[in-house]
């Protein structure tokens, strides 16, 4: 992979942070979690000012991946970086996905979730729906980037097996 800007983006639950964190550790470029740029360990949120002006210091330095969503910043990453990959799961698998991460805690994540919160799980459902289409347009007019979507984890697998 040439990239050094990578943005990594897909429906909660779909096994972006596992392949940020194993893409992470094959190249050696440092990586960032939206979340951990949003959430406080006490459940509160930043600022929209503090996380741009988070966002904005990372995209400033030369090498990064960036793992999350937060389609308000997606336009701003998708043309400062080189390199997209984008998980488009089913929703069940999604769903699947993040139900197994409840009561475990995560290098992504400032808490440990105790449970599933109805208002996520029916983001999640509802992803594919409400959210990719305004992704693939973006995508779209993204010029140069070179762009990989995965439809399976097993597509994201095979693809961290070619290192």
């Amino acid at each position: 992979m040439s990239a050094e800007r990578v943005i990594i983006i897909g429906c909660p639950g779909s096994g972006k942070s596992t392949f940020a964190r194993r893409l992470a550790t094959l190249t050696g470029l440092p990586l960032y979690h939206l979340d951990l740029l949003y959430h406080r360990p006490d459940r509160t949120k930043v600022s929209r000012e503090v996380f741009d002006s988070s966002l904005d210091e990372i995209m400033s330095t030369e090498y990064w991946i960036i793992d999350g969503n937060y389609q308000r910043t997606l336009e701003k990453r998708i043309s400062g970086c080189d390199r997209v990959f984008l998980f488009d799961l089913p929703a069940e698998v999604c769903l699947e996905g993040a139900k197994e991460r409840v009561g475990r805690p995560r290098p992504d994540m400032p808490w440990v979730e105790e449970k599933l919160d109805p208002e996520f799980e029916d983001f999640i459902k509802e992803f594919r729906e409400k959210k990719l289409p305004k992704i693939y347009e973006l995508l779209g007019r993204s010029g140069g980037r070179k762009i990989t979507v995965f439809r399976t984890r097993e597509e994201a697998e095979k693809y961290l097996y070619k290192f």
